[in-house]
């Protein structure tokens, strides 16, 4: 049986999705949730096989998120369903290890083809998209991500997601699956490696670095 979990906070389009996905094959269930906690309780829980994510979450918003699963299930491919389609935005999601990129204006026929593609082992991107961003990544000034810049590691730079958030680093720990001392010794790694006293100081940094 296909396992597909739908990770989207509006009701009415969560449940237009998994209607939808019913097309996709005979034998599938379906699982709904509404934010970030609720989808890592179904992912520990099922075998999933596909994860269709909605960037613009309520609390840890799915560009976060993105990396916490790709490290906590790496063998969940996750598909990212977005209105924000610009090229930057893209390009991101699929540094972070997203399997394939559909925007919200697109069809329910483009929605299911991409995830059949996903499923079969390969990376979907529209197109038109995949033009976008290549466009976009010749612009860039560096093109280094954050970690890059300041010489995190993948660990720390997860952390660094999550403070952006005003997260807690009991709440931290939750998502990433690291103890509460395993977590302040990554935040530790993190004021130091960007020069600065605090989390928020850190926090307000990366989001300035961002911009630039």
């Amino acid at each position: 049986m296909l396992k597909l979990l739908v990770v989207e906070d509006h009701a009415l389009v969560r449940e237009g999705l998994l209607s939808t996905l019913k097309a996709l094959n005979e034998e599938t269930r379906i699982f709904g949730v509404a934010d970030a906690n609720e989808a890592i309780a179904v992912l520990e829980k099922e075998d999933i096989d596909l994860m269709i994510l909605d960037l613009m979450l309520p609390g840890t918003k799915g560009q976060t998120f993105l990396p916490v699963v790709r490290r906590r299930f790496p063998s969940v491919p996750v598909v990212v369903l977005s209105a924000q389609d610009d090229a930057g935005t893209v390009s991101r999601v699929m540094k972070a290890g997203a399997a394939g990129f559909i925007p919200k204006s697109g069809s329910s026929t483009e929605l299911l083809e991409a995830l059949r593609v996903v499923l079969s082992g390969e990376i979907y991107m529209p197109p038109n998209l995949r033009e976008l961003t290549n466009r976009s990544e010749i612009g860039r000034s560096d093109g280094k991500t954050l970690a890059q810049r300041f010489g995190l590691t993948g660990a720390q730079e997860r952390v660094l997601e999550l403070l952006t958030e005003a997260r807690s680093n009991r709440q931290i720990g939750e998502l990433l699956g690291l103890t509460e001392g395993t977590v302040k010794i990554h935040v530790s790694g993190i004021l130091k490696a960007m020069g600065v006293t605090n989390r928020s100081e850190a926090a307000l940094l990366a989001s300035r670095k961002r911009r630039q």
